[in-house]
């Protein structure tokens, strides 16, 4: 599973980053932390995206609950 963030503007990679970060020390606090990756990178701005396994996410919602516990509301498309 998949979390990508990306701001609609420039200038905020480091916010971008953090959050991420926040993002994926939350799901490791609820799954193996070995199995959690960031990945910081640029397009044509800053992007993050933060991954667990997919089983991760579909059985027990771990990328939705650790948004959530940094104060976003993940909603789907």
């Amino acid at each position: 599973a998949l979390l990508h963030i990306e701001p609609d503007f420039w200038g905020y990679a480091e916010q971008v980053n953090e959050l991420a970060n926040k993002i994926a020390d939350e799901a490791r606090g609820l799954v193996d932390g070995d199995v959690v990756e960031v990945d910081e990178y640029t397009t044509d701005r800053a992007a993050a995206s933060v991954s667990v396994p997919a089983s991760a996410q579909a059985v027990d919602g771990v990328l939705t609950k650790a948004a959530a516990k940094v104060g976003l509301e993940v909603q789907s498309k």
